[in-house]
């Protein structure tokens, strides 16, 4: 385990579990909310985006969490490892909701400075409309994937305790992985 991508709609924990992966594991995190933003929400340019995205693929070793969908390919080409966080909507509407809270007014750690979380409807109202299409989106990708890749879909809080147990502390290796396939190929 030396280039892990983690996919999953807002709210699936993908931030939170990158950082524990990478905690466990020595990787350093990368989340794509610190490249899609700047300073004061400010959206980057599609290209921009995207070579900061490559500077990550580039590297030897990272946990990659998020989207811009346009550079999965070649992040997938370049992972070991790749994890579908496909958590059911109410639990990451939420998640969302929870967050929103909790720093409200500050920021994440998964956000660029000067990026105080807030409650913004459109945000949910646009997780709700997206949800179908960008579910479908992630399943064609991880359905696509190379047989060489570790492929985990997780789909709930225990299963994700069950494969954080897996990985051992600073080793970079997984432990003893199931020998069936998590998601099912196609």
């Amino acid at each position: 385990m030396k280039r892990v991508m983690i996919v999953g709609q807002p709210g699936s924990g993908k931030s939170t579990l990158a950082r524990e992966i990478g905690r466990r594991v020595g990787l350093p995190v990368f989340h794509i909310d610190h490249i899609h933003w700047s300073s004061g929400w400010i959206e980057r340019s599609r290209q921009e985006k995207t070579r900061l995205c490559q500077e990550v693929h580039a590297r030897e070793e990272w946990i990659f969490e998020g989207g811009h969908s346009a550079t999965w390919p070649e992040r997938l080409a370049r992972c070991d490892t790749l994890i579908w966080l496909d958590v059911p909507i109410h639990v990451r509407l939420w998640r969302v909701f929870l967050r929103s809270l909790q720093y409200r007014g500050r920021t994440r750690p998964d956000l660029p400075d000067g990026c105080p979380e807030q409650i913004d409807w459109s945000f949910y109202r646009w997780i709700w409309s997206t949800r179908v299409a960008s579910r479908v989106q992630i399943e064609r990708l991880v359905a696509g994937a190379p047989g060489d890749k570790a492929i985990f879909r997780l789909q709930s809080a225990s299963e994700i305790r069950m494969f954080l147990a897996r990985l051992p502390e600073s080793s970079g290796t997984l432990l003893s992985c199931p020998a069936q396939p998590l998601v099912p190929r196609r």
